[in-house]
């Protein structure tokens, strides 16, 4: 069997349709042989940085992102419903912490990040609940396997420099970087899977393939 491609998907549990992404990745990554390395970001930071501003602060794109997201969501079959509060949710509280701690997740235990971003997920878009306290933080690692101790440890890592530092790399949320023939390849938005899946030279069988992800 050829050797697995690398695949890097950069997120933010604070975006939807990061959310997409991943859950079709997830469930792709062995129907596709890729090495797929999943890369926590900060969506406010590259805001920030871009002097753009978020959809949801628009009022007209605002209004077709709902909508759009409700279709997609339909499409790929994700548990994701719009918080109550969407501005306060997305754009004023936002994820530093949880995404901070994804990131000393995946220094430290990397095979707990998949289940850790989805319980994320799951909290902000599908349960409407809270993920900017320490608290949910732990709650949300409980629900994910890591034991109460390790939780801990990893919330204490939140503001170490090596956390701090490791989060800033992203060009736009979701974007997936694949690296073929040892060139990188770039592609933002979970609406390029299919482009995607292209130019890995494999098939796209649809949102959830034969053999979809078991956990979702």
């Amino acid at each position: 069997m050829a050797a697995a491609r690398r695949v890097q998907l950069f997120y933010d549990v604070v975006s939807p349709y990061s959310w997409l992404a991943f859950e079709a990745l997830c469930r792709y990554q062995h129907i596709w042989n890729v090495d797929l390395h999943l890369r926590p970001a900060v969506l406010g930071g590259i805001m920030k940085e871009t002097g753009n501003q978020a959809p949801a602060m628009l009022p007209k794109r605002g209004e077709y992102m709902m909508k759009d997201i409700k279709r997609m969501a339909k499409y790929y079959q994700v548990p994701l419903q719009i918080p109550k509060d969407f501005f306060e949710s997305m754009v004023k509280k936002g994820s530093l912490s949880a995404m901070r701690f994804l990131t000393a997740v995946d220094m430290i235990q990397p095979q707990f990040l998949e289940p850790m971003s989805r319980e994320l997920w799951m909290r902000i878009w599908s349960r409407d609940e809270d993920i900017t306290q320490p608290d949910s933080i732990l709650d949300a690692a409980r629900k994910a396997g890591l034991s109460s101790e390790l939780a801990q440890q990893l919330l204490e890592m939140i503001l170490s420099p090596e956390v701090k530092n490791r989060l800033k790399e992203a060009f736009g949320m979701p974007t997936v970087v694949i690296h073929l023939n040892g060139e990188p390849q770039l592609f933002f938005g979970s609406d390029r899977l299919e482009l995607l899946s292209s130019v890995l030279g494999e098939k796209w069988l649809g949102p959830v393939p034969a053999s979809p992800n078991p956990k979702l």
